[in-house]
């Protein structure tokens, strides 16, 4: 179905990245995955069993040269990248303004913020000068509505992140540049160690599974270049969406 499309995703290694590269290598993509540790990203890539190739290269997307040093890999590897998914993410357990540390609110906004930008500016030229491209940013709801359970790091940089992806969408859809940015609901993936309440594995097995999401990239990914989904929700049906 997208037989030798190419397609970067930060946070590959584990949870919803993991789910979103095994879903386009499936669907004939040829996908490159990067995080921070080496170690998960060379079992990841060996999970996904894909044909082509999922291949892997470290990255920290706070650190510019690092996030340089793989987008000049991955075009060496690919020729051009069609497609940056925008997957790397973080959050922490003490998630009020009482609690929560100020080097906290600014490891969490590098993370989410500063690093999915960091990335979309490594792209962003040579998807210009060929005039076409299409960037993905796994947000989340809480960039949509404030709430206790994301934090107040957590909700602002993902209100921060919906800013960004429209902006850059509506500056650079003249270029044929897509932006969507897609705000899952609850998603059973390794974040949901870092909830203040542990989750109960019977709550697990009624939300989002990474592979849910990853599905929806495929059908994006699989648009003609005409049409654009600036925005898309993707909740566990029994969650209210209000």
């Amino acid at each position: 179905m997208l037989d030798g499309r190419t397609v970067v995703v930060t946070g590959g290694a584990t949870g919803i990245g993991l789910g979103i590269a095994r879903c386009l290598a499936r669907a004939g993509c040829r996908v490159a995955i990067a995080g921070r540790r080496e170690d998960k990203l060379r079992v990841a890539a060996e999970s996904c069993n894909a044909s082509p190739e999922v291949i892997w290269h470290p990255v920290d997307v706070t650190c510019r040269d690092s996030v340089r040093q793989l987008f000049d890999w991955a075009r060496k590897e690919f020729g051009q990248i069609d497609v940056l998914v925008n997957s790397a993410g973080m959050n922490i357990k003490n998630r009020s303004m009482a609690e929560m540390r100020p080097e906290q609110w600014d490891e969490v906004m590098a993370s989410n913020v500063t690093g999915a930008y960091n990335c979309m500016f490594a792209v962003l030229p040579s998807m210009r000068q060929r005039r076409d491209g299409l960037i993905i940013n796994i947000n989340s709801i809480s960039g949509l509505r404030a709430w206790a359970l994301g934090g107040v790091a957590y909700d602002a940089s993902k209100f921060a992140m919906r800013g960004l992806g429209v902006a850059v969408g509506n500056e650079d859809n003249e270029h044929g540049i897509r932006v969507t940015n897609i705000y899952p609901g609850e998603v059973d993936t390794p974040l949901l160690a870092q909830r203040p309440v542990p989750v109960s594995e019977s709550h697990k097995a009624t939300i989002l599974q990474p592979d849910d999401v990853g599905q929806l990239v495929v059908a994006l990914v699989d648009l003609p270049p005409r049409a654009h989904v600036p925005e898309v929700t993707i909740k566990p049906t029994p969650a209210m969406f209000v």
